[in-house]
């Protein structure tokens, strides 16, 4: 892999984390609510996505559709709320497993078929998602992480939809423009229980404009040099980074329970990834 191609990948690996992080950070540490801190990071990266439009390629339109965009708004909402009690880990474990495997349900609908170790992948990394949700001392809240499932399930559609649009860059800044003003309905719904502060604006600005537009940027312009079996498991490093960092800035444990979920979750992905490249697709 070329050098360029590694260092922004790994860019693009630490924004992804980095989402997860900030959101925990903001609901945990300050005083800004979820609705607030859904609507100011979808706005920054609308506003920082489009920037970058303009940027490249001039006065080219945005792209994206409706559709897509009721999808992100309601993977932004659920990450947001999840977030409220959920570990930095456990939910971007919950929210990467659910991605996963939303997007390989969609595929054995659609006539795509497992092979033996495929589908053994498959039932671990299931078996992984169900292990961390069971009740216990050590288990997230059920409710938060039905909310975390939920977001990981529509970014699964909002991939699935944005599927041969184009451009990327312009489909996302179509998508986070259109999904802006959802935000912003879902905030006027709520609007005798928002609050904010300083350091809350802040963290939600660096997850719109840093993590989210810049981030996606950088993802869109590693991809082209990557095979598609390598971009879907480089991947795998996102929950495994966002634990670390929910141990390491937010003094997060990193439980027994969370450890094996994940070497199943994670593990039994790399099986599916592996097998599809071992067959050629």
């Amino acid at each position: 892999m070329p050098a360029r191609i590694l260092l922004l990948t790994t860019l693009a690996m630490l924004a992804f984390a980095g989402n997860s992080l900030l959101c925990r950070l903001a609901l945990r540490e300050t005083e800004i609510d979820a609705a607030s801190f859904t609507a100011i990071r979808l706005f920054c990266g609308a506003l920082t996505l489009w920037l970058l439009l303009r940027l490249r390629q001039g006065r080219r339109p945005v792209a994206g559709n409706w559709p897509g965009a009721l999808a992100l708004f309601i993977y932004a909402a659920a990450f947001s709320f999840a977030y409220l009690q959920l570990d930095t880990g456990a939910g971007a474990l919950l929210l990467f497993g659910a991605v996963q495997l939303s997007m390989l349900l969609w595929g054995w609908l659609h006539g795509e078929r497992l092979g033996l170790v495929a589908g053994l992948g498959t039932a671990l990394a299931t078996a992984g998602l169900l292990a961390l949700l069971l009740p216990g001392a050590s288990a997230p809240p059920l409710q938060a992480a039905l909310l975390m499932l939920l977001a990981g399930i529509a970014w699964g559609v909002y991939s699935l939809l944005g599927r041969g649009l184009g451009d990327p860059l312009a489909v996302s800044a179509g998508n986070f423009l259109r999904a802006t003003p959802l935000a912003l309905l879902l905030a006027a719904l709520l609007l005798g229980r928002l609050n904010w502060d300083g350091p809350g604006l802040f963290y939600a600005l660096l997850s719109g404009a840093l993590t989210s537009g810049i981030g996606y940027a950088i993802w869109y312009s590693a991809l082209p040099g990557l095979r598609a079996s390598q971009a879907a498991t480089v991947q795998l490093s996102v929950p495994i980074l966002a634990a670390l960092g929910g141990s390491l800035l937010l003094g997060e444990a990193l439980g027994l329970r969370l450890l094996l979920s994940a070497v199943a979750v994670l593990g039994g992905i790399a099986l599916v990834l592996g097998s599809r490249q071992r067959g050629g697709s």
